[in-house]
């Protein structure tokens, strides 16, 4: 215990020196006369290289933001096309750029003032509230940190911004290729740039290095969204996906200047000291040829720890070995290769040298590597559904196991359905030749047939097994349905007609040997288009009503003729009830006639008399009779009493008989 504490002080205090040594030869650099910094080829050249920064700065910075802006401006009319992403990630690496620049010239300027001499300060006015504050916060933190991290955020919000991995592939005409001239332009004279910063020896510009690799990172983003540009087309998906994924490489610059940034708070501003470049980046640094990213972390062990991994033994092996141990590696791996495991759910068609040999089984199988031997997948067993016709443009959307039923399970005949599909058949209008159009949904539940003839019919016969299915099923329907009615559809042959359907279709699938067998023909729905849906019920509700009406007018013309036939019949019955009666009392007259006359022949006046008074009798029955007699009173005559019988005398008035 107590060896390793000595061991680990023992490190402290070699560690503790070598910053002191390094901090010392800093001050002593800094601190020396004006003869002894004026010998310095970095402090001789100061002022040229703050110039140079500042113009490569200016220029770069107008670029960028002219391409930020006009990749602004294309996104509010086409935003799903590849020029947003292009700008905005050229723009982006080239403000990245420039937060370098402007840090290089940070320290250029310090370096150029440090050669003057020193000057007396001017008073200045009293400054206001904001004023005080901004220079405050310039004094605490520092305008390099402020304008490094203010560019990288910039950088690195516009690359989220516009991060889109899912743009479609669209035809971009002339434009692309005048984009891509001018971006490789731009990457030419960038690389120009680059050259000449990469000449400066560290003595003289210690910060050409870090610059020029900046200049490799804008370089590449323009270089790469060039070729995007000229091999984007209406077909190819891979430039959108390549142009996008460029901009990580200025986001992971822009992130670790924020990161490098945020950690320089930490430490203490010391004016009188040289200061070091903030804009250096581990990832613009791996852009060199040959690739070497261990090569910086292995400096920075060296120059700050002391500690040289070239003389550790483990890692010397581990270099040597690699290259054996990463063949034998690999040789392994393409042996195993060879080993293919089959899911449960599948089976495997095993190729040798391109000839299908067998149908392997769920299961571990060996055979010859990848590429003398490859087994391609094949189903086991997996049942499909498949529709007719399925809608491109309409995608139904999933709706929750306990939510309402969507709106595509409505099977109202007013409403159009993903899978529906328009087809022509016969119309029943009578002796005449038409058609109607009707919207149907068939569905056809297959799978692939469970014996190695099918499973390779259906890999090797078939390229695409649903779009074979779909066209057979079009060919039959359209056959199928051109002699039928729709009232015949939706009535009694409905159910046979899936049947019939089903068949057809298994033996044309049969005949052509695409190893494919129908399990079910399922008729969804058969119905008008939804634009005629209302037309066919107004169509079918005139038809109900043409014969409600023809049953009753029929039903009124059989009670009108009935009441004739009643009245007619009553009519019949009467006239001969009255004629009957007529022929009767006729007939009694002549009896009681011929009656008369032997009762006449026999009695002679005695039989007329009596025939008189009869008769007499019948009529004084109901008369009023004033009777005048003279031998009522002997000593009066029969006296009548006028008066009552003035003019105008009512018959029906009873008069008193005054004697």
């Amino acid at each position: 215990m107590a060896k390793s504490e000595q061991k680990f002080h023992a490190l402290c205090y070699i560690v503790t020196n070598y910053v002191q040594a390094g901090v010392e030869w800093m001050q002593v650099d800094l601190e020396a006369d004006g003869a002894s910094v004026e010998g310095l080829p970095r402090f001789q050249q100061g002022l040229f290289h703050a110039r140079r920064l500042r113009q490569a700065g200016i220029g770069l910075t107008a670029l960028a933001v002219t391409g930020w802006v006009l990749a602004l401006f294309v996104a509010l009319f086409a935003p799903v096309s590849i020029w947003p992403v292009v700008l905005i990630n050229c723009s982006s690496a080239l403000f990245v750029l420039v937060a370098g620049l402007q840090s290089a010239w940070w320290v250029a300027d310090w370096r150029a003032q440090a050669l003057e001499a020193p000057t007396v300060e001017a008073p200045v006015a009293e400054a206001g509230r904001y004023a005080r504050f901004g220079q405050r916060l310039s004094d605490q933190i520092g305008a390099p940190v402020l304008w490094l991290c203010g560019w990288s955020l910039l950088a690195l919000i516009s690359i989220l911004e516009f991060w889109n991995l899912g743009l479609p592939a669209a035809a971009v005409g002339q434009s692309a290729s005048i984009g891509a001239a001018l971006g490789l332009a731009l990457a030419f004279g960038l690389l120009v740039f680059e050259r000449r910063l990469a000449q400066q020896t560290p003595a003289q510009w210690p910060e050409a290095s870090p610059v020029a690799q900046l200049c490799r990172v804008a370089i590449g983003c323009l270089l790469i969204s060039s070729i995007c540009l000229l091999f984007a087309g209406a077909e190819s998906v891979w430039p959108l996906r390549l142009a996008v994924l460029i901009g990580l490489l200025p986001a992971l610059v822009a992130l670790e200047f924020l990161l490098r940034g945020v950690l320089s708070l930490f430490s203490p501003r010391q004016p009188r000291l040289e200061p070091r470049l903030m804009a250096q980046s581990f990832v613009a640094g791996l852009l060199r040829w040959p690739p070497q990213p261990l090569l910086a972390l292995q400096h920075e062990l060296h120059n700050r720890f002391g500690i040289d991994l070239r003389q550790i033994w483990a890692f010397t092996y581990m270099r040597r070995a690699f290259l054996p141990v990463l063949l034998v590696v690999l040789a392994i791996g393409w042996a195993l290769t060879g080993v293919h495991e089959v899911p449960l759910h599948g089976r495997g068609i095993y190729e040798r040298f391109g000839k299908p040999v067998e149908v392997f089984g769920p299961g571990l199988h060996a055979g010859l590597p990848w590429p003398l031997g490859r087994v391609l997948n094949v189903e086991n067993g997996v049942v499909h559904e498949l529709a007719t016709s399925v809608s491109e443009t309409a995608v139904p959307e999933l709706a929750s196991a306990e939510g309402p039923a969507p709106l595509i399970a409505n099977r109202l005949w007013d409403a159009s359905h993903v899978n529906d599909k328009s087809q022509v058949i016969a119309s029943s209008s009578g002796d005449k030749q038409s058609f109607q159009i009707v919207n149907m949904d068939v569905r056809f539940v297959y799978r692939i047939g469970l014996t190695d003839q099918a499973a390779l019919a259906a890999t090797y016969h078939s390229a695409d097994v649903p779009s074979l299915i779909r066209s057979t099923a079009s060919r039959i329907l359209v056959h199928e349905f051109a002699s039928r009615t729709l009232d015949e559809l939706l009535g009694e042959q409905r159910t046979s007609l899936a049947d019939e359907i089903g068949r057809t279709v298994q033996a044309d699938l049969n005949a052509l040997d695409s190893g494919v067998e129908i399990l079910a023909t399922v008729v969804e729905a058969i119905h008008p288009p939804a634009g005629a849906a209302n037309a066919y019920h107004g169509v079918q509700a005139a038809q109900i009503g043409a014969q409600a009406l023809i049953a009753r007018e029929r039903g009124a013309a059989s009670e009108q003729t009935n009441q004739a036939l009643l009245q007619a019949s009553t009519a019949r019955d009467q006239a001969q009830a009255t004629a009957r009666e007529v022929n009767a009392g006729a007939q009694a007259a002549n009896l009681r006639f011929v009656a008369e006359q032997k009762a006449y022949a026999t009695a002679g006046r005695a039989f007329v008399l009596e025939q008189y008074l009869g008769q007499l009798s019948q009529g004084l029955a109901h008369a009023k009779l004033l009777i005048l007699d003279h031998r009522l009173g002997a000593d009066s005559a029969p006296t009548i009493d006028l008066r009552s019988f003035t003019l105008p005398a009512d018959p029906s008035t009873p008069r008193k008989a005054v004697q």
